[in-house]
């Protein structure tokens, strides 16, 4: 028998996302058998958003790294630890905080077998394809603040159009996904590791942080 795959502009996360009353807990525990688009074929799991379901603030990323997706929990690689420190220089406690990505699989490649995994940026049908999640969560912790961590996830929440180096350290209001909400952009902490100049790279990630840190007083 012929098996034919659907177009991925078809794929969606919609059908594994639970119906009628449910927490942060039945949301995670459904998301781990989403195969809603092709990147759970290669993942190790499905890594969901931590943190507290009443937190002010939601910060989004990108998707899983390496480390995040043998943990099965979100930054929690070097990008992580870097971001929990500018998180509290910027006067935001990491703890206080719901943590998440626009897309909840690690996509990579390899360039010979058996080397390491090497981050490939996921397309806009992925992310659009799991943002049934990203709205599920929002719905549910209804911050009072989203901090958007990079261009992807600028593009997942605000559409194609958005460029990071345009409007980081300003504070936005638009209606994502049925609900009005505030968010502050910032770049991605992994390309303040990538940077030539690490330290004012990470000053810049700090002072974006801090308009948030002020949005929310």
């Amino acid at each position: 028998m012929v098996t034919t795959r659907a177009p991925e502009d078809a794929y969606t996360a919609e059908p594994f996302v639970p119906e009628g009353p449910r927490d942060l807990t039945a949301l995670r525990k459904a998301a781990a058998d989403c195969h809603g688009c092709p990147l759970h074929r290669d993942a190790t799991q499905t890594v969901f958003g931590a943190g507290s379901a009443h937190a002010r603030v939601m910060l989004v990323g990108e998707q899983p790294g390496d480390q995040e997706d043998r943990q099965g929990k979100p930054f929690v690689g070097p990008a992580g630890k870097l971001l929990d420190r500018a998180l509290e220089e910027a006067g935001l406690d990491p703890a206080d905080a719901y943590i998440t990505n626009a897309v909840k699989h690690f996509k990579f490649t390899r360039a010979e077998p058996r080397k390491r995994r090497i981050h490939k940026a996921p397309s806009l049908r992925e992310m659009t394809a799991c943002g049934p999640w990203l709205a599920a969560e929002l719905a549910l912790v209804e911050p009072e603040l989203i901090v958007v961590l990079g261009a992807t996830a600028g593009k997942a929440l605000l559409g194609s159009s958005f460029r990071v180096t345009q409007v980081r350290g300003t504070v936005l209001e638009e209606e994502i996904h049925g609900r009005p909400e505030r968010l502050v952009p910032t770049v991605h902490p992994s390309s303040v590791l990538r940077s030539d100049d690490r330290e004012a790279a990470y000053q810049g990630l700090v002072s974006d942080l801090a308009v948030a840190a002020r949005a929310l007083s």
